[in-house]
């Protein structure tokens, strides 16, 4: 017998990071059938590739961040629109609105550190490796305070699935 692992023909990691992306807008659809109301404590970091398709963000906050964005959903967003693919919203940034739109394939990273949960997904688009982000600096932030996420680095309640697949 071999020590090595055969290639799957059914793709196992493809399906997992389907449905944990799903968890994401289960959470959003569930606060936009709460009238964009999130209960207590609760509030979300959201990071995104930028240029991953479907993505659309102004141009300004696209120059700011090239590769990836973090935006924070807490006291002040509007227009919340939940899809089976994606979401929008309305945030500010330096007192200035913006629309963004956000396919669930663009996520990365998902957390909610009032209840230390996050979920941190691979790329689904080719060839976007992952890089270091700042915090947009959305209005949100600045209100709620830019500290960093209790347990982000430590690993924590942050669902991590990577299969090892052969390259």
């Amino acid at each position: 017998m071999s020590d090595e692992t055969p290639d799957s023909l059914i793709p196992y990691d493809s399906i997992v990071q389907e449905a944990l992306r799903a968890v994401v807008g289960r959470v959003l659809g569930e606060i936009e059938a709460n009238g964009s109301t999130l209960p207590g404590p609760h509030h979300f970091y959201i990071t995104f590739k930028t240029q991953a398709p479907g993505v659309s963000v102004p141009d300004s906050l696209r120059e700011r961040f090239p590769d990836e964005m973090t935006i924070v959903l807490q006291n002040k967003f509007w227009d919340l629109n939940v899809r089976e693919d994606g979401f929008s919203v309305g945030l500010s940034f330096n007192q200035i609105p913006a629309a963004l739109d956000i396919p669930y394939a663009a996520i990365t990273q998902f957390v909610d550190p009032a209840v230390d949960f996050g979920l941190q997904f691979q790329a689904t688009v080719a060839d976007m490796a992952p890089a270091s982000t700042d915090t947009a600096g959305n209005d949100e932030a600045e209100q709620g305070g830019s500290e960093p996420v209790e347990g982000a680095d430590d690993g924590s309640n942050v669902v991590t699935v990577d299969f090892g697949r052969k390259k």
